[in-house]
């Protein structure tokens, strides 16, 4: 099951960003407008990670992480609108595990909580060796075939193969494929519908069939070998 995230904000706007944003990536998420919300919430739900922001009604934003950290070790990131070093470092030395400023990036907001969710969960890296079917990928020897015979790919077109077969039958948004975790698309920027493309066709030529499929007005997924 996907990680649950706890979004604290009295912000409508940046509460309904935050939120909109990480599901997107597929966390599943629930939103409290207050301190005491929060709170209870929290202690209901047991969510995997708090998003929390400073400035709270009812319970300020620096008592509920205390309160908090007193009762479990959730991982925390604290949002704030004071960019003064003496606000970031107030936020960490009452339990907080990270923090980022307002007004923020919802691609950096998920990143963070991608990376604190994989420092403390322990999250399992991507395998060296993904077998689907006749396909194989082998990360570490940076080496696919099909079959047992080699298939030429691009370093672009290898790394959106490792992603997509690593989840067979799973759709993936072009963002999901652009913000990847592991970082098995990064650099591909905005064409990464052209590099699918030529994956696609190359894949095929050996395959004799298609094996990935265009979710139309979503994303991407690996049919299978």
């Amino acid at each position: 099951m996907s990680a649950l995230i706890l979004v604290v904000d009295d912000e409508p706007k940046a509460a309904r960003l935050a939120r909109d944003y990480l599901d997107r990536h597929g966390y599943r998420v629930v939103v409290a407008g207050d301190g005491p919300t929060a709170l209870l919430i929290a202690r209901r739900d047991k969510p995997d990670l708090v998003v929390l922001d400073l400035m709270l009604p009812g319970i300020d934003g620096r008592e509920v992480c205390r309160r908090l950290r007193q009762e479990s070790d959730v991982p925390i990131i604290m949002l704030t609108a004071l960019a003064e070093e003496v606000d970031q470092v107030t936020g960490l030395e009452i339990g907080a595990d990270d923090y980022i400023t307002k007004p923020f990036s919802p691609r950096a907001l998920v990143a963070r909580v991608r990376a604190l969710l994989r420092r403390t969960r322990g999250e399992v890296k991507a395998p060296a060796i993904i077998r689907v079917g006749g396909l194989e990928i082998d990360a570490e020897k940076y080496i696919v075939a099909f079959n047992g015979s080699p298939l030429r790919l691009t370093p672009n077109e290898f790394k959106l193969l490792q992603l997509l077969a690593g989840r067979p039958g799973q759709t993936l948004t072009r963002e999901q494929l652009l913000d990847d975790p592991h970082g098995a698309a990064a650099g591909l920027d905005r064409s990464v519908d052209s590099h699918v493309k030529n994956l696609r066709k190359k894949l095929e030529a050996v395959a004799g069939k298609p094996m990935i499929e265009t979710v139309y007005g979503i994303g991407y997924r690996f049919t299978g070998a």
